[in-house]
């Protein structure tokens, strides 16, 4: 799933983020999503969050929502 949509995301589920030092890379970080950022229902660039460890960034792909 995709992480364009803010109600596909909720605090506890495994997302990949990418964080901005890594946009032009294009390098993704896995974590446990923490806080939601992003207050629009939809961003085309991924729904920005907040990881459990405390690294920003937005998200590219929800990767167990189920959790």
């Amino acid at each position: 799933m995709n992480g364009q949509t803010r109600s596909n995301i909720k605090p506890g589920i495994t997302v990949l983020i990418v964080l901005k030092q890594d946009q032009r890379t294009g390098k993704l970080t896995k974590g446990i999503v923490k806080d939601i950022l992003t207050s629009s229902p939809n961003h085309p660039h991924g729904i920005k969050v907040r990881l459990a460890d405390g690294q920003v960034g937005r998200v590219k792909e929800i990767l167990n929502a189920n959790e």
